[in-house]
């Protein structure tokens, strides 16, 4: 079974990485935000890391506090840790984050939780065209509709008005039966296009060296 360790006074969770999504949001209580939308993925919170998240607006990385990886070499990696400032030495966490498997495979995950007063999900037809309310922490299409999830004050969420309340959890499993990667496809967010069984975008030579030395 996926293994779920919740900290709610010092805001972070660690998970297994094959934890589903569904899981943490079920565990984390009301007035706490993980770092991606109520949506399940192919491969769980390992997979969500190894993509570099899912719909998010700000920089998803940051929100991965620690890491446990095995390297290409087959090296257990610990990379990070359970609080924000925890770097000493190299940070392998960032490029580690969204390297879609080139670094190594998760093993275990620490996500940040974010204190938000009010949530919701919202959805109208359209496609993506930003910028979006400050409140929109997530935004993606699915088809020709356009999904936000939206937190913060609750008079922040009234941006939403002309919005229709959607209900979720969502699952896109069904869409990915061969796994998710960047490619064409029926589901996309502000960073790509995502299709089953895509490919990953090309490394910089640089993150191929990393992952030699690993």
């Amino acid at each position: 079974m996926p293994v779920l360790e919740l900290h709610e006074g010092d805001q972070y969770l660690v998970a297994t990485a094959d934890t589903p999504l569904f899981a943490v949001w079920e565990a984390v209580p009301k007035g706490l935000l993980p770092p991606f939308p109520p949506v399940e993925l192919p491969g769980g919170v390992g997979g969500l890391v190894t993509r570099g998240g899912f719909g998010q607006n700000f920089f998803f990385p940051s929100e991965v506090l620690g890491l446990v990886f095995r390297a290409p070499s087959g090296r257990v990696v610990r990379a990070g840790g359970r609080v924000i400032k925890n770097v000493q030495g190299y940070d392998l966490v960032r490029p580690f984050v969204g390297s879609f498997g080139l670094l190594g495979e998760v093993l275990e995950v620490t996500l940040r939780l974010r204190p938000a007063r009010a949530q919701g999900l919202f959805r109208r037809p359209g496609t993506l065209e930003p910028p979006y309310p400050a409140a929109a922490r997530f935004v993606w299409q699915e088809g020709e509709t356009v999904f936000v999830y939206a937190a913060g004050h609750p008079k922040e969420l009234a941006a939403f008005a002309d919005w229709e309340a959607a209900s979720g959890p969502l699952d896109y499993r069904p869409l990915f039966p061969h796994g998710m990667g960047v490619g064409e496809g029926p589901v996309r967010d502000l960073r790509f296009s995502w299709a089953d069984g895509g490919g990953a975008p090309e490394p910089h030579p640089l993150f191929r060296r990393l992952a030699e030395a690993l």
